[in-house]
């Protein structure tokens, strides 16, 4: 019986020894295959469309329009492709859009090698996978009652800002989106709250989801 192919494994991150890293240890596990690299969303969404690889690494905080665009745009382009995020980072503002954007999994970057690996062959059998701390985060806010207020209490611009808003754009990426200062987002994004009732920025965003916004 022929052996199965190797499971193609992009990763996308702005360090060099954290791309060396991961390169290293994928590539001494069997059955793994590095396709490719890049260093920032730009060149991992224009790189992963060429190479298809079956999963991507994803780091959210790197040079460029964000991770959590990346994710959307290749899974836009790619459905197949799986993305994991890798990343330091845990806050709700950036957990919550990532799943929304199609992650079939979030890590954080202290996970033990045994746990990237076996991460890697579950989403690649086509299971998603939440760190524990991740997942109870998801839970918590999917479980919680909503209570915003009617979008229809939203300007036009504000509807425009809480949009991009739940794509996981930070206040910069809102600004060069919309061609304003980042006071002005942050003036808009402060009355959207205060229009809705909601404490924060992930609450907003689920709020537009909910509301079937994005």
């Amino acid at each position: 019986m022929d052996p199965d192919p190797p499971i193609r494994i992009f990763v996308a991150d702005d360090h060099p020894v954290v791309r060396q890293g991961l390169r290293a240890f994928l590539e001494s596990r069997d059955g793994f295959e590095v396709v490719g690299e890049a260093d920032d969303t730009e060149r991992t969404v224009a790189r992963v469309a060429e190479l298809a690889p079956d999963i991507v690494l994803m780091d959210l905080v790197m040079p460029g329009a964000g991770g959590v665009a990346a994710i959307r745009r290749i899974r836009d382009r790619l459905p197949e492709t799986r993305v994991i995020v890798l990343t330091s980072f845990a806050s709700d503002d950036q957990v919550i859009p990532a799943v929304q954007a199609g992650a079939a999994g979030y890590l954080l970057k202290d996970v033990e090698p045994s746990g990237l690996e076996a991460a890697i062959r579950l989403v690649h059998r086509g299971e998603a996978l939440l760190d524990p701390q991740i997942a109870q985060r998801v839970m918590d806010e999917v479980a919680r009652p909503s209570t915003s207020g009617d979008l229809g209490a939203l300007t036009p611009r504000e509807l425009e800002v809480l949009r991009l808003l739940a794509r996981g754009l930070s206040n910069r990426q809102l600004a060069e989106e919309l061609v304003v200062s980042e006071k002005t987002v942050k003036t808009h994004v402060s009355s959207i709250l205060m229009k809705l009732g909601v404490r924060d920025r992930t609450q907003a965003a689920l709020v537009a989801v909910r509301s079937g916004l994005t």
